[in-house]
């Protein structure tokens, strides 16, 4: 594995941390992984249980048509039969039977052999044991059940439709051609591709996109947040929105962008118009990095806006500190109400 994902596991890893490496960092070719993911998920099947490839084919290949309405290209290779038939499907030239058949047939023949590959090996847990050839599907384990039980199965189901619509809009842009970079909207709270043209596109939640890189859990005080909660977690602004004026730049950039429980950013003892402190700065640069890591399309973007290294990204980060100490003066940094994560 690279040095990204072991430094995504080393502390103390959760099963939820398995699952985001394979969600986050695997390499994608197609976006099977996300649609399997999501219809694992829409199942929720116990641990022992196995699930039969026709029981996946209706929520796998739902979740591939939904897909293809929105963006045309699912996958990197010129063609696919399923994704034709999933097309086909749309267009209402094959009914539901026939597109579920031909998933059973074709559309699982790589994802689950490839699904708990990050890098060149294998996350160490394994979410479900491949039974294809001796029972017609995949056997889930206990390590499932655990991950479905646990108080962030909310916020997985966005997480996944997050780094699937990052993907595909990549793809569909085209990132060394025409993806510029992912912008910040304040007033919706989304992620907006930008292409070389200027045109805005509403791609996801920046909720969902940011949420794994910090392990569910609020960026300066590590307590368990929700994306799933109206008002449960906020979108904060590192270096505080204010210092705008002052030629910060990119300051609504993604590498600037983290989630806050409520009570570090708007409550009595929250961060309000002061710096993060250097323990603060350093987990934005660890943050920064998993964000790197990922690939597409949000590495080009913390690239563009902080360095093509991470010594230069580094420099990036303790210059704006400096900048930002010496216009607000007071620095900041809440008690720890959950165990460090990263």
């Amino acid at each position: 594995m690279s040095m990204t994902i072991e430094s995504f596991y080393s502390r103390s890893p959760h099963i939820e941390d398995y699952w985001r490496g394979i969600i986050l960092f695997g390499r994608n070719v197609a976006s099977y992984k996300f649609a399997l993911a999501k219809s694992l998920l829409d199942i929720n099947p116990q641990s022992g249980e196995l699930v039969k490839l026709s029981e996946l084919a209706p929520h796998f290949a739902g979740h591939i048509a939904e897909h293809l309405m929105k963006t045309h290209k699912q996958a990197t290779s010129a063609s696919s039969r399923f994704l034709d038939a999933c097309r086909s499907y749309n267009k209402g030239e094959i009914d539901k039977d026939r597109l579920i058949d031909e998933t059973v047939r074709l559309g699982f023949n790589n994802v689950i052999d490839a699904f708990h590959i990050v890098g060149s090996a294998d996350v160490p847990t394994r979410f479900f044991i491949d039974e294809r050839s001796q029972n017609g599907g995949v056997r889930i384990t206990d390590e499932f059940s655990e991950l479905v039980s646990g108080i962030q199965v909310t916020s997985l189901h966005q997480e996944v439709e997050s780094r699937w619509r990052l993907v595909e809009t990549a793809w569909e842009l085209g990132v060394s051609r025409g993806l510029v970079g992912i912008d910040y909207d304040a007033e919706t709270e989304s992620l907006l591709a930008v292409d070389r043209n200027l045109r805005r596109k509403p791609v996801t939640s920046s909720r969902g996109a940011l949420n794994g890189y910090q392990k569910g859990k609020c960026f300066h005080c590590f307590r368990d947040i929700s994306i799933g909660t109206e008002g449960d977690t906020d979108v904060d602004h590192f270096f505080p929105h204010l210092l705008k004026p002052f030629g910060f730049r990119a300051i609504d950039g993604v590498w600037n962008l983290v989630l806050s429980c409520r009570e570090c950013n708007r409550g009595s003892k929250g961060k309000f118009a002061r710096v993060p402190s250097l323990n603060l700065l350093a987990r934005l640069s660890r943050r920064n990095e998993f964000l790197i890591g990922s690939h597409h399309p949000l590495r080009e973007t913390l690239i563009q806006q902080t360095g093509a290294t991470e010594s230069l990204r580094n420099s990036f980060l303790n210059d704006q500190h400096e900048k930002a100490w010496a216009k607000l003066i007071h620095q900041w940094e809440p008690e720890q109400a959950g165990e460090p994560c990263f």
